[in-house]
C-alpha cells in the first residue's frame, strides 16, 4: 500500500501497478483470519482501509481500476461490521470531488455494489436496500446532469471537424462520459438489487418509472450522433455505441427484475414502441448497430413471452369484496395485455414477421464470405451459439416466440412467403442471388416453427414437390439450401409420416455425401434426432446403414473442431444404439474407436462422449462382445486409473459394467481389473449403484476363481459400504451380498463376517418409522435368514461373537438379549415387507428355528406357523416377471453365457427354490414336539382354530 501511494513512486507507473495487483490478489488468501494461519492483525486492515478511503484520486486508470476492486473484495468480507463508514465516507467525498476524483468514486462504488448484489442472505439484502436508499437519489440527479451536459458537448463536437480541436476540452467531456456510463451501471445495480421483485409483492418500484423514460431518451437523444461522429471524433463514436447499447440492457435488465412496474402505461409502451421502429424501420446507419438491434431485439421478445403480461385464465369467487394478490396479478396482467395489443395490431404483426425474415434471416455477404473461409466453425456459430449474442439467431429466437403468441395469424403469412420464396427461386437456379438468400431465410423460418406451421402445410407434399428436388441440383453454391434442407429434414422430424421416411432417410445420406462440411455436419445433426425418435424405422434404413457408417467414419477424419467431432460422435453413439445387428461393421467400428481414442488424448470431453459410444458398442454386441476387447481393454485401464481425469470416471464405470454384464466369461485382464473398484470406492461412493452392478457381475461371472484371487478385496468392499452409506446405498448392495451367500453359501459368509455383524446391528437397531429404514431392514433380514438356512453353524456361531455383541451395545441394543430370537421377530415382522422368495427364505429360517432346544421358541410358535402356513398356501403369485419367464425365455430363443443368462440360471437352481417348505416344516415341528414334550402340545393348544385348520391344509395332515 505504500508503494501504491508513494509521491516519490508516481512516474513509475509499472511497480506501482504490480503491487496494487499482489495486494488485490492477496485478499482472498489473507485477508479472512484462518486457523492455520495469522493472516493480517485487525490493526494492519484498519490502516489499510483507511490508507485506501485517502487515496481515491488515483491518477492512472488500470491502477484506479485495480484499487476500486480490491476495495470491492474487502467490502464483501468487511462491510458493515468490520468498515461501517465505507459508504458514508465515499458520499462525503463525493459531494465535493472534481471530475477525475467523482469518475474513481463511482468506480469504487460500482465494483462495490456489484459484489456485495451476489451475496443472498436476508441481512446482507437488508443492508444493500439501506445502501440504495441512501445512494440512489444523488447517483439519478448526477447521471441526468452529467447527460446533459455530454449532450451540450456532443452538440458542440458536431460543429467541429477538427478532432484535434480543444484535445484538454475532450478529455474532460471523455471522463464525463466514462462517469455517466458508470452512474448507469450503478443505477442498474441499485434498481435491480435494491428493490425485491415486484414479480411477488406486487409493490411498485418507483424508480423504475423515473428511470426507464428517461433512458429512452438519453437513448433517443444519442443516437443521432451515431452516424455523424464515426469519421471525425471516434472515442466519442465507441463511448456512443456503448452507451445505447448499455441502456437497452439496463431496461432489459429492468423489465426481468420488476414487470409490473415495467408495464406502467408510462414505460412498457415507450420502450415497446421505440423498439418494434428500430427493429422494423431503421435508420440506415443503424441497420450495422448490430449489438444495438440485438438488445432491441431482446427487449420485444422478453415482453412478448413475459409470463406476468398473459392473460390469466382464472375466476373470482361472487360477492368476494378482498381483492387477492392474485386478482390483482389478473388486474395488471389484462392491462398490459391491452397495451401490447394496441401496440401490436395485426398489421404491425404480420411486418414485424416479414422484417424478421426478409431481412434479418438473410445471408450477408460477410457471412457467405465466413462460411467459405471456415464451414464448421460457421455451422457452429448459426447453431450453437447463444440467441442474444449474434443478430440472426436473436431475430430467429423473437421470430419464434412472435409465431407463438399469433400463430393462426401468421401461419398462413409464412407459408405465403415460403410459396413466393420458392416460385422465385426454383431448384435449377445455381447463382446467389437475393431470391435464392429469401428461399434459404423462407425456409429457415419454416424449420424452427415445425410444431405449429404443419397445421398450414403438408410436410410430405412440400418434401415431394421441393425439398427433394433441391437435392438434385449439386452446384457448388447450392449449399446454402441444401444446409437448410437438411435443417427441415431434423425439425419436422415428428411430421415425417411412414410413407415419407424412406425418401427423408436416402435424402439425409445424399446429404451426408456434400462437398460442403457445414452442410454435413448439419445432415449429420438431423440424421441423430431421426435415429433417436420413437417412430424410427430400423426397417427401412437397414440397407443404408453400411453407406451411412461410411460416411459418418469419413466425417470424423474430415472435421477439425472439438465441437464437430462431439456431434459426429453423438450420432455413431445412437446409430450403435437403435439399428439393430451391429456384428457386419465390428472391425471398422473397431479400428475407429481405437483411432478417435488416440487423438482425444487430453479432451476430456471428446472421451466421455467416445465412452458413450463404446459402451453403446459393447451393449449392442452382447455376448460378442469380446469382438472389441483390443480397444475396450486398454481404454478401461486408463479411464479406471486413479490419476486419470475425474470427469471420465462415471462414464468409464459404466463401461466397465457394460464390459462385466455383456461377457460371455471372464478374461484374466477383467479379472485383473476388480481392485480398482475397492481404490474408487474408498475416494467416494458417488458411483455405488454401478460399483454394485459390477461386483455382482464378478461374483456371477467370475464364480469361484474370482473369490479365491480378490477375497481380500471383496471383504473389504463390503466392510467399507455396508455402515457407512446411507438406505439408498445399502438398497444398491445389499442384492449383491445375498448374490454372494447364493453363490457360495459355504465360504462366501465367512468371507464378509464383518459386514454381516453390521447387518444384524441394522436389522436389530434400524429406525422403522422411515420407509426406506424399513425396506432396509427387510433386505438384510432376508441375507441373514438365507445364511440360516444354507449355513445354520456359521449364522449361530456369528451371533455369538464379541465383536457383534460389542457393536451392538454401541447401537444402544440391551445386554443379555438372544441374538438369533431377536432377528426370528425381525422375520416375524417383516414378512410383508418382501418378495415371495423373500419370504420363502424366512419361512425356511423359522422353520429351522423350530428345532431349538429354547423353551422360547414355544412363546413364539403360533406366529412362526402362522407365517410359515401363508406362505405355503400364498404361492408364487408374486414371482417376479424375470423369474416366472426364464423357462419359457430359454426355450424361445438361445441363450449365451452372460451375467443375465448367469443370474437366471442361478434362482432356478437356488436351494430355496428347489426344497420344499411343507416337507421341512412338517419334520422341523415333529423334531420340536419330541425337544420340548408336553410343553409343545400346550402352545399347539393355544393356537386359534381356524389358523390350525390352515396349517393342517397347507401340512397335508389330516
Amino acid at each position: 500500500m505504500e508503494v501504491i501511494t508513494a509521491k516519490d513512486l508516481v512516474s513509475q507507473t509499472d511497480v506501482r501497478l504490480m503491487a496494487s495487483l499482489y495486494f488485490k490478489n492477496s485478499i482472498n488468501r489473507y485477508w479472512r483470519n484462518k486457523r492455520d494461519s495469522s493472516g493480517i492483525t485487525n490493526e494492519e486492515k484498519s490502516h489499510l482501509r483507511q490508507k485506501l478511503l485517502s487515496h481515491l484520486r488515483e491518477e492512472n486508470y488500470q491502477i484506479a481500476l485495480t484499487l476500486a476492486v480490491l476495495i470491492s473484495k474487502i467490502a464483501r468480507i468487511d462491510y458493515p461490521k468490520e468498515w461501517p463508514e465505507l459508504f458514508s465516507v465515499l458520499a462525503q467525498q463525493i459531494q465535493s470531488a472534481d471530475v477525475i476524483s467523482s469518475h474513481r468514486i463511482f468506480m469504487i462504488l460500482f465494483r462495490t455494489l456489484k459484489e456485495l448484489s451476489t451475496k443472498r442472505l436476508t441481512s446482507d439484502q437488508r443492508n444493500f436496500a439501506e445502501i440504495s436508499s441512501q445512494f440512489f437519489d444523488y447517483s439519478w440527479h448526477l447521471w441526468q446532469s452529467d447527460m446533459q451536459t455530454i449532450l451540450n458537448g456532443f452538440s458542440s463536437l458536431a460543429q467541429i471537424t477538427n478532432s484535434n480541436a480543444s484535445e484538454h476540452h475532450h478529455d474532460e467531456l471523455y471522463l464525463i462520459c466514462e462517469r455517466w456510463f458508470l452512474c448507469s451501471k450503478i443505477i442498474r445495480q441499485l434498481i435491480v438489487s435494491g428493490f425485491p421483485s415486484d414479480e411477488k409483492s406486487l409493490q411498485e418500484v418507483r424508480p423504475v418509472k423515473e428511470v426507464c423514460p428517461m433512458l429512452l431518451k438519453a437513448i433517443q437523444s444519442l443516437l443521432p450522433y451515431y452516424s455523424s461522429f464515426a469519421e471525425h471524433h471516434p472515442k466519442f463514436f465507441e463511448f456512443i455505441r456503448k452507451a445505447c447499447t448499455k441502456a437497452m440492457k439496463i431496461l432489459v435488465a429492468i423489465q426481468m427484475r420488476h414487470p409490473y412496474s415495467f408495464g406502467d402505461q408510462c414505460v412498457l409502451p415507450l420502450v415497446m414502441d421505440f423498439c418494434l421502429n428500430k427493429i422494423t424501420d431503421p435508420e440506415p446507419a443503424i441497420m450495422s448497430f448490430d449489438q444495438f438491434l440485438i438488445q432491441c431485439m431482446s427487449m420485444a421478445k422478453i415482453v412478448l413471452e413475459c409470463k406476468e403480461y398473459k392473460p390469466i385464465m382464472t375466476g373470482r369467487v361472487i360477492d368476494e369484496n378482498v381483492v387477492t394478490l392474485e386478482q390483482r396479478k389478473k388486474n395488471i396482467a389484462g392491462a398490459v395485455a391491452g397495451v401490447l395489443t394496441s401496440l401490436l395490431p395485426n398489421d404491425r404483426v404480420v411486418l414485424l414477421c416479414n422484417v424478421l425474415i426478409r431481412r434479418y434471416f438473410v445471408l450477408t455477404a460477410s457471412d457467405l464470405e465466413e462460411w467459405h473461409q471456415n464451414p464448421e466453425s460457421f455451422h457452429h456459430e448459426q447453431d450453437a451459439v447463444l440467441w442474444s449474442e449474434k443478430l440472426r439467431p436473436c431475430a430467429e429466437a423473437l421470430y419464434i416466440v412472435l409465431f407463438h403468441n399469433h400463430s393462426q395469424l401468421l401461419g398462413p403469412v409464412v407459408v405465403s412467403i415460403l410459396q413466393e420464396a420458392m416460385n422465385g427461386c426454383p431448384p435449377s437456379v445455381t447463382d446467389i442471388t437475393s431470391g435464392l438468400l429469401l428461399k434459404d431465410a423462407a425456409y429457415g423460418a419454416a424449420a424452427y416453427i415445425y410444431y405449429e406451421l404443419s397445421n398450414y402445410l403438408s410436410f410430405k407434399d412440400w418434401f415431394n414437390n421441393a425439398l427433394s428436388l433441391e437435392l438434385t441440383n449439386d452446384h457448388p453454391n447450392m449449399r446454402i439450401i441444401h444446409r437448410k434442407v437438411a435443417l427441415i429434414l431434423g425439425q419436422w422430424v415428428s411430421e415425417i409420416k411412414d410413407d415419407t421416411k424412406r425418401p427423408v432417410y436416402c435424402a439425409l445420406i445424399r446429404l451426408l455425401q456434400d462437398r460442403d462440411l457445414c452442410v454435413r455436419l448439419a445432415a449429420s445433426r438431423s440424421l441423430y434426432f431421426h435415429i433417436e425418435d420413437a417412430a424410427f424405422s430400423q426397417h427401412e434404413f437397414s440397407d443404408l446403414l453400411p453407406v451411412c457408417w461410411k460416411l459418418s467414419f469419413k466425417l470424423v477424419e474430415d472435421v477439425q473442431e472439438f465441437d464437430s467431432k462431439v456431434q459426429v460422435l453423438n450420432t455413431v453413439s445412437v446409430l450403435i444404439a437403435y439399428v439393430g445387428d451391429i456384428i457386419p461393421y465390428a472391425n471398422e467400428l473397431v479400428q475407429f474407436f481405437q483411432k478417435s481414442w488416440e487423438e482425444s488424448s487430453g479432451e476430456s470431453l471428446l472421451q466421455i462422449q467416445l465412452l458413450t459410444a463404446l459402451r453403446n458398442f459393447v451393449v449392442a454386441l452382447g455376448y460378442k462382445s469380446p469382438m472389441c476387447y483390443s480397444v475396450l481393454l486398454p481404454i478401461l485401464v486408463s479411464g479406471l486409473d486413479v490419476n486419470s481425469p475425474d470427469e471420465l470416471l462415471e462414464d468409464s464405470m459404466q463401461l466397465w459394467e457394460a464390459a462385466i454384464s455383456n461377457a460371455p466369461s471372464m478374461v484374466p485382464q477383467m479379472l485383473g481389473y476388480f481392485p480398482s473398484l475397492v481404490d474408487i470406492l474408498e475416494r467416494s461412493f458417488d458411483h455405488l449403484k454401478v460399483a454394485a452392478s459390477i461386483i455382482e457381475g464378478y461374483i456371477i461371472l467370475g464364480g469361484p476363481e474370482f473369490l479365491s484371487l480378490h477375497a481380500s478385496s471383496v471383504a473389504k468392499l463390503f466392510d467399507l459400504v455396508v455402515g457407512n452409506v446411507n438406505d439408498r446405498g445399502l438398497l444398491s448392495i445389499l442384492p449383491v451380498i445375498d448374490v454372494l451367500i447364493q453363490c457360495s453359501p459355504s465360504d462366501g459368509p465367512q468371507l464378509i463376517s464383518s459386514a454381516l455383524q453390521k447387518m444384524i446391528v441394522i436389522c436389530l437397531t434400524g429406525d422403522d418409522r422411515v420407509p426406506t429404514s424399513t425396506t432396509v431392514k427387510a433386505s438384510a433380514a432376508a441375507t441373514l435368514a438365507r445364511i440360516l438356512v444354507t449355513n445354520t453353524n456359521f449364522l449361530a456361531q456369528l451371533a455369538s461373537e464379541p465383536s457383534l455383541l460389542q457393536l451392538l451395545q454401541n447401537a444402544g441394543f440391551p445386554v443379555g438379549e438372544n441374538i438369533l430370537l431377536c432377528l426370528v421377530d425381525i422375520w416375524l415382522d417383516k414378512v410383508d415387507n418382501v418378495n415371495y422368495i423373500q419370504k420363502k427364505t424366512f419361512g425356511f429360517a423359522l422353520s429351522i428355528i423350530l428345532t431349538l432346544r429354547l423353551p422360547q421358541v414355544l412363546d413364539k410358535l403360533d406366529q412362526i406357523l402362522s407365517v410359515c402356513t401363508s406362505v405355503i398356501l400364498g404361492g408364487s403369485e408374486d414371482t417376479t416377471e424375470d423369474e416366472s419367464s426364464s423357462d419359457s425365455m430359454s426355450s424361445s430363443r438361445p441363450q449365451f453365457p452372460s451375467k443375465e443368462y448367469r443370474r437366471r440360471q442361478m434362482k432356478i437352481s437356488d436351494p430355496i427354490n428347489q426344497l420344499s417348505l411343507e416337507k421341512l416344516v412338517r419334520e422341523n415341528l415333529q423334531t420340536c414336539a419330541s425337544l420340548h414334550g408336553e410343553a409343545f402340545n400346550t402352545a399347539m393348544g393355544r393356537m386359534h382354530p381356524a389358523a390350525l385348520a390352515q396349517l393342517k391344509q397347507a401340512l397335508k395332515m389330516t
